[in-house]
C-alpha cells in the first residue's frame, strides 16, 4: 500500500484503476474501507483512498485532528501519486474536508461531491457530537450509529437480529481515533473558504439525515458558486446503506464534468 509522510502523520492509502483521478474522503469514525462498494464501481478512474489519522493505517502523533491539516494531507497523497488535480468525494467529515480543499485549493479539484457535509457546526451538532464523545467512554456508540446513520429504508428490512449482527460488526470496525475525528467535527466552519470554490460541485444531501439539516444543505448550495443540489433516500450512512445507488450519483456527476 503506497504511504505518504507529511510532518508527524504518514497517512497509507488506496490506489486502484486507470483514468482521471477520483479522490476519496472518508467519515468520521471510519476508514479507507468505507469506499468499498464505490471503487468496485468505478472503472475508468484512477480512485484514491487516504485513511485520516486515527483510522485505518495512518499514524500520527497523537494530538488534535483539523480540518486543514487533513486537507493538506489530501493534496500530499495527490502529489505522491503524481496527480495533477482529482475529482474529490467526501463523506460528512469527509465532505467537509473536500470543500476545505477545493475551497483553498481550486487549482488540485476538477469537481467536488459533498455528501452530508455542512457549513458550521452549530450548537445542536456540538450537542450531538459531545453525546457522541460520551457514548465512546460508555462502549454504546455502535450500538446508537444505525439510529443516527440510517433511514425508513433500512428499518423497512431490518429485523431485531439484523440489526444486533450489524451492532456487532461496527462495534469491531469503529476507528480507535474516533474521539479525536468527533473532536474535529465539533470545530468546523467552511464559511471563509465556501466562496471561493471554482470547480463544479454536486451538494449531496440524505433525506432522513439526523445530523444535517437541509437549511445546512441549502446554505451550502448558496456559498458555493458553481454547485447543484441532489438527495438520496436515505439516512446520514448512504454510502453504507444505499451503496450502489450512492455510487451512482457520484460517478455520474464526476463523469459528467470534463
Amino acid at each position: 500500500m503506497p504511504k505518504v509522510t507529511l510532518g508527524d502523520t504518514v497517512v497509507h492509502y488506496d490506489r486502484t484503476g486507470d483514468g482521471p483521478a477520483l479522490l476519496l474522503l472518508h467519515g468520521t469514525a471510519a476508514s479507507r474501507e468505507q469506499w468499498a462498494p464505490l471503487t468496485a464501481q468505478a472503472a475508468g478512474f484512477t480512485v484514491l483512498a487516504p485513511d485520516f489519522p486515527g483510522s485505518g493505517l495512518t499514524t500520527d502523533d497523537g494530538g488534535p485532528i483539523t480540518v486543514e491539516a487533513l486537507a493538506a494531507q489530501a493534496v500530499a497523497v495527490l502529489d505522491h501519486a503524481g496527480i495533477g488535480t482529482a475529482h474529490v468525494a467526501g463523506h460528512s467529515l469527509g465532505g467537509v474536508v473536500a470543500a476545505h480543499l477545493a475551497g483553498t485549493r481550486p487549482d488540485r479539484v476538477r469537481s467536488a461531491v459533498l455528501h452530508a457535509a455542512w457549513p458550521a457546526t452549530d450548537v445542536r451538532q456540538d450537542a450531538e457530537f459531545r453525546y457522541w464523545l460520551d457514548l465512546l467512554e460508555t462502549g454504546t456508540f455502535a450500538r446508537m450509529l444505525p439510529l443516527m446513520a440510517f433511514g425508513p429504508r433500512y428499518w423497512e428490512q431490518a429485523t431485531a437480529e439484523s440489526n444486533e449482527q450489524l451492532v456487532k460488526t461496527l462495534e469491531s470496525v469503529i476507528e480507535p481515533g474516533a474521539g479525536r475525528q468527533i473532536e474535529t467535527d465539533r470545530a468546523v466552519d467552511l464559511r471563509p473558504v465556501l466562496g471561493r470554490i471554482t470547480a463544479p460541485v454536486l451538494v449531496l444531501g440524505s433525506a432522513h439525515d439526523r445530523i444535517i439539516t437541509a437549511d445546512q444543505q441549502r446554505e451550502l448550495v448558496a456559498a458555493i458558486p458553481d454547485a447543484r443540489a441532489a438527495e438520496i433516500d436515505a439516512g446520514h450512512g448512504a454510502p453504507a446503506e444505499l451503496p450502489d445507488e450512492f455510487a451512482r450519483l457520484v460517478l455520474d456527476f464526476v463523469s459528467a464534468t470534463p
